[in-house]
């Protein structure tokens, strides 16, 4: 595979090119160099709220597809892996309690934290147990009522925390609830990566989110650059619907109706005034792509209001545009494109990280 490169000067830089998203190969290195590197969104603390619960899931859900299991001991919150280290069954298919986590096969027991307690008919075998018989534990991050894993420990993930943090940590997010009502997935008919270029821009608002453009002011929309994530920072036209941000905020004055967090390589952690909106972008194929998108409310007297409102129709007008792009990528006379260096940055941000990933 060809390597990618894209010119850190984004007055000189070119897009990825076409093919990035139209080969299959580089689809592939994509999971493999991309997402088995990085952190995933696994849901909120409620999964496993209780002392001794535990929940089953999967890493990357069509394509890793990595078997883990949150635990909950005595209000330790735990990753581990799912699969028993005798022969690899799948220890846990559903949620619920338990005091243990034991095997349905040989009947191998590991407590809570993974460890490992007993094994029938082991007495003969030397050298047990190894430390490879307890339960592989993976990184685990608490957000706000949030958590997050990977499969490595390499990426700093508590620095793209810190960003989100300072910019609203002021808010009460363990106070933010999970509205299943809200909750809804899109199929969108293109490569994840075109997802992801899309939501990176405020420069297609006017042209594609008639609603969105009526309450942002296009003029004053902001792109801030921060390692793995970026963030985009919509102000109100009419200063309406917006954050009561306290007098020590770095942005306290300003009339903002949403922060657009991005987190590399798939998820957005939208927030407004009446909570967040946190959208997962999962690679299905080459050219399908499932969007989760996932409701938290903290005050429901804001819903449906200012920029956090319509979002079911801003989804599927961004599907339109996405899903056009993907078919203009299989053009013969299109190879790559330039970036606008106001508007784009995040775009630009976005690829150079793909490229980099890419060549390990």
């Amino acid at each position: 595979m060809k390597p990618f490169y894209i010119d850190p000067d984004i007055t000189k830089a070119e897009t990825l090119p076409s093919s990035f998203y139209t080969s299959q190969e580089v689809y592939d290195a994509l999971i493999e160099k991309v997402f088995a590197k990085t952190w995933q969104f696994i849901g909120d603390q409620s999964l496993v709220g209780l002392d001794s619960q535990v929940y089953p899931f999967k890493f990357l859900e069509f394509g890793l597809e990595e078997p883990m299991l949150l635990s909950n001991d005595q209000g330790d919150i735990n990753c581990l892996s799912n699969v028993c280290t005798h022969r690899g069954n799948i220890l846990c298919h559903q949620g619920g309690n338990t005091k243990n986590i034991t095997c349905a096969y040989h009947g191998r027991r590991f407590n809570l934290k993974g460890e490992f307690q007993h094994m029938p008919q082991f007495k003969e075998a030397e050298d047990f147990p190894r430390k490879e018989d307890h339960l592989y534990s993976f990184p685990i991050k608490k957000w706000g009522p949030w958590l997050f894993t990977a499969l490595e420990r390499g990426m700093d993930f508590q620095a793209v925390l810190d960003v989100m943090d300072k910019k609203v940590g002021f808010l009460p997010l363990d106070e933010f609830k999970l509205d299943t009502s809200r909750n809804k997935d899109y199929l969108v008919n293109a490569h994840w990566a075109l997802y992801c270029d899309n939501y990176l821009e405020g420069f297609h608002i006017p042209f594609v989110h008639n609603g969105l453009n009526e309450v942002l002011d296009y003029g004053k929309y902001e792109t801030e650059i921060h390692g793995l994530l970026n963030l985009q920072i919509g102000h109100s036209s009419g200063g309406d619907h917006v954050f009561d941000l306290p007098e020590n905020h770095e942005d306290y004055g300003k009339q903002i109706s949403a922060y657009y967090f991005w987190i590399f390589p798939n998820m957005m952690f939208n927030f407004y005034p009446w909570g967040c909106s946190i959208n997962v972008v999962k690679p299905i194929a080459l050219n399908r792509t499932k969007v989760s998108f996932i409701t938290y409310v903290w005050d429901e007297s804001k819903l449906d209001t200012g920029a956090g409102a319509s979002l079911d129709k801003v989804e599927r007008e961004d599907e339109f545009v996405v899903e056009g792009v993907f078919k203009g990528m299989h053009s013969r006379i299109y190879q790559t494109g330039r970036f606008s260096p106001k508007m784009e940055s995040g775009v630009h941000h976005f690829h150079g990280l793909l490229a980099e990933f890419l060549r390990g």
